[in-house]
């Protein structure tokens, strides 16, 4: 794992050393272990390496090929590395890792080479003889890419602060993406929080030549590509298990120890078991625990780790020390975001017991439909045959319906919609805040009626998404939304914020286009994620599979109203100041919830707190 950066003059000019230093220099944390530059006449490089895959100084990068012609700079993993190596024949490989494949590969099959490979990753490869810059992003979007492109220049990073120590892109939040961050907690793809820069979509990469560029898919959520006969049920279930497997034993590929996160519940149950099952030594686990049970998962987690044998660790920590870290963890967010906090203390923790690379069970609920919102969806579709006729009902439904809680404005917006479609329902589901609330407390421009960017993405490609079953609907949107967007840009920048590695078996792309395939008549949970659970029998004991769901839960509402009080209220004043607010509303809004108005959620408000210290921290304006 690492960081990349690069700048491209379109002039021809060379973009100066001191420059691409600054950049790299600013991602440190993401590559400790090593950095690298290449500079010659209009094009940059920067590396900073995690070492993870041959350890040796001879697996730097920037990396150049045998034949002198290419350069790559590259952030990832690519599992596979070991069965793509045969194929390039003639090659006289110098390195044991996957850096050196992935070029050879690049030089035979140019950007048709990501299709052989299986991981998570972003690279840029420069042809020095065609002139021509090349950026690939992975599938789902594990790992993050922002570019700033004008008519002098193209500047990427693997982070947002990369781009913005050159100097040459201004530092002004990009209104746009404000009302994606206060939407859905986060800012989605092509937007970023500065204006002027974008962030590569998942699936995506980019052709830059003689100062023109090119976006290209090379691969899409919404058209799984899976032939198989899904009528039995046990035959997909052994096929689940194969690709889970498969998964788990690509990720174990390193030349350092990896260990794996374990809270005792399903998905890094199943994990760690598969774990078990295809190393040659035991698994390290690793569990946070607490002595207020009803945070504590470690006696569920000690369960597994002896059932699977594993070297395993409890790592004592206390609610309290979420609020020691919280400076550290916001200070750590390249981009703003209402979660990620518990991923930066957990990641710490994980770090500091000395393991570089960890799996994750990260993923399953999206797949397999754990969230409440998959029931949702499908109870609504359940009226879908009578949604239009009822139409003037639904408005007088809607009608009546008072107050501002964003519960009650989440259901007038449904019973508006022209049809409980995903691309209706989704994007209102996953709301933090309800588009009558961001007008109140903002001067931002909400359309009305609503129309959020991601509301535009999926009825853009409403076409693919309705003909995937109802649950793959809802896992396909999950990809494009919330799963991408927050869960997986928090996960990156919190655990390579503390230079860990986190790896992801539920994303690998293989399982994914398989499982979104599958019919809902067995993918419909009859227990949570039964049909994961039932696909690795006799996997997991009974009391881990029907065991409560607990997770971080902690106080924040409590903790905002005593511990943070004084910390939330400084920066909503500073907030307040600035022209995109509403500043009696935002203030009234907060007594509101002081006052314990239970219509007025802490995350929301929360948002708004993490903008300001986020735009003071990056020296942000409007």
């Amino acid at each position: 794992m690492c960081g990349i950066a690069g700048i491209l003059n379109f002039n021809g000019q060379p973009p100066g050393e001191e420059t691409i230093r600054r950049m790299t220099g600013a991602m440190a944390h993401r590559g400790p272990d090593a950095d690298g530059f290449f500079s010659e006449n209009e094009i940059a490089l920067g590396h900073r390496r995690l070492s993870i895959i041959d350890l040796s100084c001879a697996a730097n990068q920037p990396f150049t090929d045998n034949s002198g012609r290419y350069v790559m700079v590259f952030n990832g993993e690519m599992y596979n590395f070991g069965e793509v190596k045969p194929l390039l024949d003639g090659y006289a490989f110098k390195t044991t890792g996957d850096t050196e494949v992935l070029i050879a590969a690049f030089a035979k099959w140019g950007p048709a080479c990501v299709q052989y490979f299986k991981g998570m990753f972003v690279f840029a490869v420069w042809d020095k003889e065609q002139k021509e810059l090349t950026i690939v992003r992975d599938r789902l979007g594990v790992k993050p890419l922002y570019y700033f492109i004008n008519e002098n220049q193209c500047i990427f990073a693997s982070e947002i602060r990369s781009i913005l120590t050159t100097g040459l892109v201004e530092r002004k939040i990009n209104q746009t993406a404000l009302l994606d961050f206060f939407f859905y907690q986060s800012v989605g793809s092509p937007h970023a929080i500065v204006e002027g820069i974008e962030q590569l979509e998942a699936g995506s990469y980019i052709t830059i030549k003689d100062g023109k560029w090119e976006k290209h898919v090379y691969w899409d959520v919404t058209r799984p590509n899976a032939d198989f006969d899904f009528e039995d049920k046990i035959n997909v279930q052994h096929q689940i298990r194969s690709l889970l497997r498969n998964a788990v034993e690509r990720r174990l590929v390193s030349d350092v120890p990896v260990g794996a996160f374990l809270s005792g519940g399903i998905d890094s149950s199943v994990i760690v078991g598969l774990m078990a099952e295809v190393s040659s030594s035991r698994p390290n686990t690793f569990t946070v625990a607490f002595n207020e049970k009803e945070f504590d998962e470690s006696p569920y987690a000690d369960a597994v780790a002896k059932k699977f044998n594993t070297h395993h660790t409890n790592i004592p920590l206390k609610p309290t020390d979420f609020l020691e870290e919280l400076e550290n963890a916001l200070s750590a967010m390249d981009t703003p975001s209402g979660d990620g906090v518990n991923s930066y203390v957990v990641s710490k923790a994980i770090r500091n017991a000395g393991i570089t690379v960890a799996l994750s069970g990260v993923g399953g609920d999206e797949l397999f439909a754990g969230y409440p919102i998959f029931r949702q969806f499908i109870q609504f579709n359940g009226y879908r045959s009578w949604w239009k006729g009822m139409r003037p009902l639904r408005s007088l439904m809607a009608g009546v319906i008072a107050g501002d809680s964003s519960k009650k404005l989440r259901i007038r917006q449904i019973l508006k919609a022209d049809s409980p479609s995903i691309e209706n329902l989704y994007p209102v589901l996953r709301q933090i805040i309800a588009p009558e609330s961001i007008s109140l407390l903002t001067n931002l421009a909400v359309k009305n009626p609503c129309c959020t960017g991601l509301q535009q993405q999926l009825s853009s490609i409403k076409e693919n998404l309705h003909h995937l079953p109802l649950l793959s609907q809802v896992s396909a949107a999950e990809y494009l939304g919330y799963t991408q967007h927050t869960l997986l840009k928090d996960m990156d920048q919190m655990s390579m914020a503390v230079s860990l590695e986190v790896r992801e078996p539920f994303f690998d792309h293989d399982l994914v286009e398989f499982v979104l395939k599958v019919p809902d008549i067995l993918k419909m949970p009859v227990y949570p994620k039964s049909l994961l659970v039932e696909s690795v029998k006799p996997m997991l004991p009974d009391d881990i599979v029907h065991r409560p769901k607990q997770g971080f839960l902690f106080p924040w509402s409590v903790w905002m109203k005593n511990d943070l009080k004084q910390f939330c209220e400084d920066r909503l004043n500073a907030l307040s100041q600035r022209s995109f607010i509403n500043s009696p509303q935002l203030k009234t809004y907060w007594k509101r919830f002081l006052k314990g108005d239970p219509s007025v959620r802490w995350a929301e408000l929360w948002l708004f707190v993490v903008l300001e210290y986020w735009m003071e921290k990056n020296r942000v304006h409007e």
